[in-house]
């Protein structure tokens, strides 16, 4: 176990990571902040940033301050997120916004499918057509009401070219975006981010961003309509593990003086709108605040797991979690199933049978699962909806129950991730039908479990 301590991150992005001055590292040509939900600075013009005030009667450089604010002004402090912006112009300069028939968003879950089957999804196809990130962007499941603020949405994206002079931003809620195949250079209001597989990014309500892409991309997207994520709580674990804060990273200031048409999409009640105006949204020269995009890569996640027997509940793979105002009880928690050893005794050691008062949608960026080594492909999907029985497959159930229960090394070259909510969600019509990608036989994995019992 000693020697396979020293092992490579294999699953790391293939960017060398440095240190780029105090608090900032580089990775790719581009300079992050590290750390998580902090309060910063920064500029890509020296002087840029009015000093002791946020509104002066005039911004250095001539340029407009413009608050983003995203939660309720008098939240208390450490619930407070807000930045502010210097920009070119103000982002309100633009033409009225036109519905658009792009996509294929579920403008309501009220009409969606209620289905308690346990479901499963091939690989959701690619576009052969030119197709960008709003394009491509379809809802597979969700619940909740975008204009009440409460509930979640889970979404494919699948794309094959940029956003050219063009920009999103989301009404309706926070976007965590998951990489499958290929990866994101993303252009945001507070600078830019190049995401790509094993890696994550969030993406705030509000914040403008564009997505370019060099070839065929998919990728899965958690949308939760109220709150934001942060860390989960540690409890007795203590101080350390899981996901740590000093290895998120947020972008710092970077900006585009061009003076062309660009459209700008909102994403509002699950519908996209449309405006246009004359110069590009990504003309923010500096900022400050809290308020502000960020990436991680799964390969820095801090595994914690038993040592002894029996598992560990799966909340212990959590890395960023939406609350809601029960405590312990998510809107949404983000969690993967990476690389780790398995040491426990007298154990079944694969995820055990259960049913659970929460669904479980689950997608595959590399590798196979462990539990179902068949059928669950990457960019594909299971939904496990709320008391819905699922587990191991026969296959893997018979195999984990006579294998000699030495150290192992588990999920090596594989990650998983699960979308887990508190709602009982409804899937689209897309989903079911639309996207050609179910499978339809997906209960028959549980057919021919033997009858062990011996009286």
């Amino acid at each position: 176990m000693a020697e396979a301590a020293k092992r490579p991150k294999v699953e790391a992005s293939s960017a060398q990571r440095k240190q780029a001055g105090h608090g900032l590292v580089e990775e790719d040509g581009i300079k992050y902040f590290t750390g998580l939900n902090q309060e910063v600075s920064s500029e890509a013009r020296a002087g840029a940033l009015p000093q002791g005030q946020n509104a002066p009667q005039q911004c250095p450089l001539g340029l407009y301050a413009e608050q983003l604010s995203g939660t309720a002004f008098t939240q208390p402090r450490k619930e407070n997120f807000r930045s502010w912006l210097y920009r070119i112009r103000p982002a309100a300069g633009h033409e009225p916004y036109k519905a658009v028939d792009i996509g294929n968003l579920a403008p309501s879950f009220a009409d969606a499918v209620s289905d308690p089957n346990q479901l499963r999804w091939n690989p959701f196809p690619i576009p052969d057509a030119p197709t960008n990130f709003v394009q491509g962007l379809s809802t597979v499941a969700g619940a909740g009401d975008a204009s009440m603020r409460s509930g979640t949405a889970f979404h494919i994206y699948a794309c094959n070219t940029s956003m050219d002079h063009a920009a999103l931003y989301n009404s309706d809620g926070d976007f965590l975006i998951v990489p499958q195949q290929g990866t994101l250079d993303i252009k945001t209001e507070f600078g830019k981010m190049k995401v790509a597989p094993n890696e994550i990014c969030v993406i705030q309500r509000g914040i403008r961003f564009q997505v370019n892409v060099t070839g065929p991309s998919r990728g899965y997207i958690c949308e939760v309509f109220s709150g934001h994520f942060e860390l989960p709580s540690l409890g007795p674990i203590g101080a350390n593990g899981l996901a740590n804060p000093r290895d998120f990273m947020t972008p710092t200031a970077w900006f585009e003086d061009v003076d062309e048409p660009y459209t700008v999409y909102s994403k509002y009640h699950q519908r996209f709108f449309a405006a246009t105006q004359d110069h590009s949204p990504f003309d923010v020269v500096a900022w400050h605040g809290n308020y502000a995009p960020f990436k991680y890569n799964l390969a820095d996640f801090n595994v914690i797991n038993s040592v002894s027997f029996d598992h560990i509940d799966p909340s212990i793979f959590t890395v960023l979690t939406c609350p809601t105002p029960v405590p312990g009880l998510a809107l949404v928690d983000f969690v993967i199933f990476p690389p780790r050893w398995s040491v426990q005794e007298h154990t079944f050691r694969p995820p055990y049978y259960h049913r659970n008062c929460m669904s479980e949608f689950m997608g595959l960026i590399h590798g196979h699962y462990e539990a179902k080594a068949e059928g669950f492909q990457p960019g594909g999907a299971t939904l496990h909806s709320m008391m819905t029985p699922h587990g191991p497959d026969r296959q893997c159930f018979e195999g984990a129950s006579k294998a000699k229960l030495v150290p192992e090394r588990v999920a090596e070259g594989t990650q998983a991730f699960m979308f887990e909510t508190s709602l009982s969600v409804k899937t689209t019509a897309w989903a079911m039908t639309g996207s050609g990608a179910r499978q339809d036989k997906y209960h028959k994995v549980w057919e021919g479990l033997p009858k062990l019992f011996k009286a």
